[in-house]
């Protein structure tokens, strides 16, 4: 409706009209026109004011938190919290007066109402009603729900997302919060892997010392209020102050049980020995990629060689009297051992014994010996082989260089392993599959024997593949296979053992690799439709694919789209 030219404007149940004052042409204020809403208006302002009928969410909310039981509940979009003991909550309607009750005036003359123009006296000397008693807001702010977590729970908490992604540098963002956040993520419990790198890696000597130092001096601190339970000790490129460093550690941090220095100088046999002493829990160690002399690794293994479990170690010439003590039974315990070469490649040919191995570590579940050039001694006239390798699980002999690892030396290392899982042999090109069939192991899950950069493909074996596959088709995981020189037919007949396995149930196959050799298309998309768990497949460089397909295939729906273009393209001629 219109009136004097503008449209009524409605608010609630009433529709006010206030004229525009016409003050420049002398006319007298127009009274305001109320007139009153539609009734439909009306009644749906009735239905709206009517108590809302419980629903399903009220009552499961109910159950959650009853009244009176000692609980809140506080829910976001993907969790709900229940948290005991809450304060006491204002009702909306007290929170919304307190958020608009007005300023008081100041008292004085200022303050007292004056008499509006083009009113009747009456009305001006009427006294004003008494505005209605607001209530009064609490004493102090609601606590957030985060103040309200037991410390316990809030360490719990930050536990599983130190255990997930480490401490740095959700701790140190965490303490940054609140007091709360802070206390709970001070506790030591919380500190227990850390990775201690020197801040100015590749600048200048002296520079590099400096910052050295200085970090020094936080860990002085650090140590015994915050790394107090330490068990996990990183320290990456340290090149004048890893003796003060393990000095701290050794004081300070009775729980060690790992330690690595990668790219760490100036290690010394006298902090070795001192950490060992004081560290009574240590028995794992790192050295990998670090210069260390061997008298002091011999020193530290003399000391803590009986409770040694894991070592890691570069092959250099120092090497020699390291492996000296541990196939003289110093760590009668040791359950991991891996000997790699680092960047540069050492040709000085690896001297290891593998009956004097078995004898001085009889516990190792774990070796690895990578790109090296290991050089076996013979097996001597008369002379019995050894005792094995009872718990061995792993095997890692790859390597990219001339390897001399032969059926043979292969048999002597694993004659008394019947609980291998895993066997890396990548780069041995002297391994035939004949040779891998007399093998006491009956439940492999890996199987690696791809051939990197070898030229000479006239020496490699044309058949025998089918002898790998169908020993443990029911087992294997994972099957590498590149590189080989297996043929078409024998690699039909190979992975032909995992279209029926024993008992009718599914291949656990879930990757192969088949780079550079002569499947066919027909065999390839047999392997696919037969394992439904298989989740990489490496088809590069096989010649007799189509074109397009010859590529590596990560995930399902893409070795399934590889299955459907396989059924789909014309074989190559």
């Amino acid at each position: 409706m219109l009136v004097g030219g503008r449209a009524l404007r409605g608010t609630g149940g009433l529709s006010v009209y206030k004229p525009r004052p016409f003050r420049s042409l002398g006319l007298p204020r127009t009274p305001s026109v109320v007139m009153a809403a539609p009734a439909s208006r009306q009644v749906r302002r009735r239905a709206r004011a009517a108590p809302r009928p419980r629903s399903a969410e009220d009552w499961w909310w109910d159950r959650l938190a009853p009244r009176g039981s000692g609980y809140h509940l506080l829910q976001s979009d993907s969790m709900l919290l229940v948290l005991s003991e809450p304060g006491p909550a204002r009702p909306r309607a007290q929170r919304r007066a307190s958020r608009r009750t007005p300023r008081q005036a100041p008292p004085g003359p200022s303050a007292a109402a004056k008499p509006k123009a083009g009113l009747r006296p009456e009305a001006a000397a009427a006294p004003a009603p008494a505005p209605a008693p607001t209530p009064t807001p609490e004493e102090g702010p609601d606590a957030g729900w985060g103040d309200r977590i037991p410390l316990e729970i809030l360490v719990q908490i930050f536990g599983l997302l130190v255990a997930a992604d480490g401490p740095m540098p959700f701790l140190g963002r965490a303490a940054r919060v609140c007091r709360r956040w802070q206390e709970a993520a001070s506790q030591p419990a919380l500190w227990h892997t850390v990775t201690l790198s020197s801040p100015l890696v590749g600048r200048p000597a002296k520079g590099g010392v400096k910052a050295e130092k200085k970090l020094l001096a936080s860990l002085e601190w650090l140590m015994p209020n915050r790394f107090s339970q330490l068990q996990r000790l990183t320290l990456i490129h340290w090149k004048s102050q890893v003796h003060p460093v393990l000095k701290l550690v050794g004081e300070c941090c009775p729980r060690l049980t790992f330690l690595k220095l990668s790219g760490c100088h100036g290690v010394t046999a006298d902090a070795l020995v001192m950490l060992a002493k004081a560290c009574c829990q240590l028995h794992s160690l790192d050295l990998q990629h670090s210069m260390v002399e061997s008298t002091a690794v011999v020193s530290f293994l003399k000391e803590a060689g009986s409770r040694m479990r894991k070592f890691w170690l570069t092959y250099s010439s120092q090497t020699t009297a390291i492996l000296g003590a541990l196939l003289g039974s110093c760590c009668p315990q040791l359950q991991v051992l891996e000997v790699s070469t680092g960047i540069n490649r050492n040709s000085i040919p690896l001297q290891l014994p593998v009956e004097a191995l078995q004898k001085g570590c009889p516990q190792l579940q774990v070796l690895r010996l990578l790109n090296l050039m290991w050089l076996p001694k013979p097996l001597g006239r008369g002379v019995a082989p050894g005792p094995g390798f009872p718990s061995l699980e792993e095997l890692c002999l790859a390597s990219s260089t001339c390897n001399f690892v032969s059926n043979e030396v292969l048999g002597r290392l694993l004659h008394g392993s019947p609980n291998l899982r895993l066997l890396d042999l990548r780069g041995c090109a002297r391994i035939t599959p004949a040779g891998l069939q007399d093998l006491p192991c009956r439940e492999l899950e890996q199987l690696h024997l791809g051939l990197y950069g070898t030229s000479d493909r006239l020496t490699l074996a044309k058949e025998g593949s089918p002898f790998l596959t169908q020993k443990w088709c029911h087992t294997l995981r994972e099957l590498d296979l590149s590189g080989q020189g297996f043929s078409e037919k024998d690699l039909e007949q190979a992975l032909a053992a995992f279209l029926s396995t024993p008992g009718g149930s599914h291949p656990a196959l879930c990757s192969l690799n088949l780079r550079g050799t002569r499947v066919t298309p027909s065999t390839v998309s047999s392997v696919i439709s037969s394992c439904p768990g298989l989740l990489y497949l490496n088809l590069e460089s096989c010649r007799c694919l189509p074109r397009g397909l010859k590529r590596a295939y990560r995930g399902l729906e893409e070795v399934q789209w590889c299955l459907e273009q396989l059924l789909t393209s014309p074989s190559p001629s």
